[in-house]
C-alpha cells in the first residue's frame, strides 16, 4: 500500500471486492438503521412555455422501503433524468413511515383516498401474490406486503394514485388500537364473539350426550 503510494499508482483492489467510497441508501429511523431500495414509478418529460420557445424538464416519482415495514414517496424535477431521480429519492427519504402489516398481508380491508384516485386494498390467503398494478404493486412491495388484492378506481394518475395507497395503508390497525381508540374491551368490541361459540359448543355436546342412550334404548329393544 506504501509503495504504491510513493509511486503514483493506485492500490489494487480484488475482483468482486465492494468500491471505496460507495454510500448506500441509508436511514437512521426509530433507533435502528435500515437499507433503503429505491424504485422509479413514473419519469414525465414538461415543457415550459417561454418568450424563447419552450425549456424542457423532467419529473420523476420514486418510492422507497426495506423490503420490510417502512416505505416513503418522493417527487423530483430537474433538468437532467439523473438529477431529477436523485431529488426524488431525497425526498421520498423525508417521508418514510412505518405500514403495519399481519404476518405477509394487512390486517383489514381498508380504501385509500387522495383527490379522485380510490384504492380499495384487501387482505388476502398465504399464496396469493400481489394483485395490483404498476403503481400500486412499488409501493406494496417495498413495504414488504407479499399477499394481497387491490383495485384502482377514478384517477389514473400515477402520483394519485401512490398517495391514495399511502393513504391507505396509513389507516391499517390493529384490534388494541382500535380497542384503545374507541374506549371499549375486546369482548365488547367483536360483539362477545368468542362466549357466544363456547355456549354453542357445550349446548351442542350436551345435545349429543342426552340423545346417545336413548339411542342406546332403541338398538336394545330391536
Amino acid at each position: 500500500m506504501e509503495e504504491a503510494k510513493q509511486s503514483g499508482r493506485k492500490p489494487s483492489r480484488k475482483k468482486n471486492a465492494p468500491r471505496e467510497g460507495v454510500k448506500k441508501n441509508l436511514l437512521d429511523i426509530d433507533g435502528q438503521t435500515i437499507e433503503l431500495t429505491e424504485r422509479v414509478v413514473n419519469m414525465a418529460r414538461v415543457a415550459k412555455v417561454v418568450k424563447g420557445g419552450r425549456r424542457f424538464s423532467f419529473n420523476a416519482l420514486t418510492v422507497v422501503g426495506d423490503g420490510q415495514s417502512y416505505v416513503g414517496l418522493g417527487f423530483g424535477k430537474a433538468k437532467e433524468v439523473p438529477e431529477a431521480i436523485r431529488k426524488s429519492i431525497e425526498d421520498a427519504k423525508k417521508n418514510v413511515m412505518k405500514v403495519k402489516k399481519k404476518g405477509a398481508t394487512i390486517p383489514h380491508e381498508v380504501i385509500g383516498r387522495f383527490k379522485s384516485a380510490r384504492v380499495m386494498l384487501k387482505p388476502s390467503a398465504p399464496g396469493t401474490g400481489i394483485i395490483a398494478g404498476n403503481s400500486v404493486r412499488a409501493v406494496v412491495e417495498l413495504a414488504g406486503i407479499h399477499d394481497i388484492l387491490t383495485k384502482v378506481l377514478g384517477s389514473s394518475n400515477p402520483l394519485n394514485i401512490v398517495k391514495a395507497t399511502l393513504d391507505g395503508l396509513r389507516q391499517l390497525g390493529g384490534i388494541e388500537e382500535a380497542k384503545l381508540r374507541r374506549g371499549i374491551p375486546l369482548p365488547a368490541l367483536f360483539g362477545n364473539y368468542a362466549k357466544q361459540r363456547r355456549d354453542e359448543k357445550r349446548k351442542a355436546m350436551a345435545a349429543a350426550v342426552t340423545a346417545a342412550p336413548a339411542a342406546a334404548a332403541v338398538t336394545t329393544t330391536n
